[in-house]
């Protein structure tokens, strides 16, 4: 087995998307005035009611119907928005944001109209504070332009959910990715926040230090809040210094459970992984099939992990003791990616699972579970998933986060599926969420509420908890105008 074959690979890394499906006939939308048109023109950069544009603005990576706004604002910064959010709080306009539109919950779909605030255009980095290890950026810069601006400095923003998201929404989203077992997530990695209130006020909810004690904890507040408590506008984030030396590996299984009970060994042990991402038999062949001049895997549960440390000896080593440790759990086949551009096809490879798996129905879109649980119970989780996936008859491949116990399953559907189809595909979805939260897990790690989960929030925390959220939803956003129909209904 070859880890990756050289060349090629950014060919075939293309987005599928599936054609664009039509607007519903009806939903109650908020028409946005000319008047309001007008006066929105006049304090923000540029507006837009292109309908090529609207329907981009309401339409997300997720297999949710697109539900366009009434119109497209572009800000370039924190006073533009001020006055936006004013104008739509004095008319009761609804009010949604938007980063990059990367959303697998459908975040950005305007169920009731109104506005679509695109924070795109804000993309500057603000501060960078090299020896402090901390940047200011607007909403709208990417985690990749962030990245190319901090390479001559030795630091790194290392997030990576796969998509270029916008680091507003990355914070809005509460996201992470496939490092997030050495790094963490967004809420860890946020030391502050800029953002603006429903009533066109605007907050600052902390500084620059590492830690403090002062007061409520508002940035872990809105950090996660789907825009539906406030706009971010300006983050202060964490950065962190690029390793020495970083190794990657790939190893086969004979079974999911004997791929997860492996990862589970190595952080009890204490390796200190950097990635340890697993992918499903199903989703291995995907990817195979997708780019067959890139990938050459053995189709079978396989690990993709990644070391990294202060020297090559020191990377060599937790390789060395990783490879024993996947060993004793019938591990075999561990293939190294020593160089750069091996480890970045190979992680590239990873990134392409999601589309890999779409086009193994092509057409369709993915229903996108994102179960995290407990440690000890991720095997038996994923292997209950997966037994359910083939006595449906359907395909979902699978994988995912095992480092932090956060995986996926992709459930694909087309519009024109019989409804009794998309029934069957939800029932495994519900099914997944009921033996999450069974072992106390979550029904998100790291996708968000959105609409697609609003349902869950109840019996993951308890009619006492969400009538808490409703609480902070209605004293934040008496008007309900923030990103109205996520997460819960004021």
């Amino acid at each position: 087995m070859s880890i990756l074959h050289a060349g090629g690979l950014l060919k075939q890394l293309r987005r599928i998307r599936a054609p664009r499906r039509p607007w519903p006939d009806s939903r109650g939308l908020c028409s946005v005035p000319d008047r309001l048109l007008a006066r929105i023109e006049r304090v923000c950069h540029r507006i837009s009611t292109n309908a090529s544009i609207l329907e981009r603005h309401g339409d997300d990576e997720s297999y949710h119907p697109a539900l366009p706004p009434d119109v497209v604002a572009f800000a370039h910064s924190t006073e533009e928005v001020q006055a936006i959010v004013r104008l739509c709080a004095e008319t009761r306009t609804p009010l949604i944001p938007f980063g990059t539109g990367t959303s697998l919950e459908g975040h950005i779909q305007a169920v009731r109209g109104g506005v679509c605030l695109d924070l795109s255009e804000m993309n500057q980095v603000l501060q960078l504070h090299p020896d402090d290890m901390d940047c200011r950026v607007q909403a709208g810069v990417t985690r990749v332009a962030l990245n190319a601006e901090l390479r001559a400095t030795g630091l790194s923003f290392p997030f990576d959910p796969g998509a270029d998201a916008s680091l507003g929404g990355m914070v809005a989203t509460g996201a992470s990715g496939t490092n997030s077992v050495k790094y963490g997530t967004m809420r860890g990695n946020t030391l502050g926040l800029t953002a603006v209130l429903a009533d066109g006020s605007v907050v600052s909810t902390g500084g620059r230090a590492r830690k403090s004690s002062a007061g409520y904890d508002l940035t872990s507040l809105l950090v996660g809040s789907e825009g539906t408590l406030a706009v971010i506008t300006e983050a202060q984030l964490r950065l962190h210094p690029i390793p020495a030396a970083v190794s990657a590996a790939t190893c086969t299984f004979p079974s999911l459970a004997q791929a997860g009970a492996a990862v589970a060994a190595l952080l009890q042990c204490g390796v200190p992984l950097s990635r340890a991402e697993l992918l499903d038999g199903t989703t291995v062949a995907a990817f195979n099939a997708y780019a067959p001049d890139v990938a050459d895997l053995d189709v079978a549960p396989t690990l993709f992990l990644e070391f990294e440390g202060v020297s090559e000896e020191a990377v060599r080593a937790l390789a060395s003791v990783s490879q024993e440790c996947c060993s004793d759990h019938a591990g075999a086949g561990f293939q190294w990616a020593t160089s750069e551009s091996e480890r970045r096809r190979l992680w590239a490879a990873r990134h392409a699972t999601y589309y890999a798996a779409l086009a193994l129905r092509p057409g369709s879109r993915g229903i996108v579970t994102d179960a995290v649980v407990p440690l000890s119970s991720l095997a038996q989780v994923m292997v209950d998933t997966a037994n359910d996936v083939r006595s449906s008859g359907v395909i979902g491949p699978i994988f995912g986060h095992a480092g932090d116990g956060n995986f996926h399953c992709i459930l694909l559907v087309r519009k024109d599926d019989p409804p009794e189809y998309v029934a069957m595909l939800q029932g495994i979805n519900d099914r997944l969420i009921e033996r999450t939260l069974a072992v106390g897990g979550s029904c998100t790690g790291e996708h968000g509420i959105g609409i697609g989960k609003k349902k869950w929030l109840a019996r993951e925390f308890g009619d006492g908890a969400v009538s808490m959220m409703r609480t902070i939803k209605q004293a934040l956003d008496p008007l309900g105008i923030l990103n109205p129909g996520k997460v819960v209904d004021a």
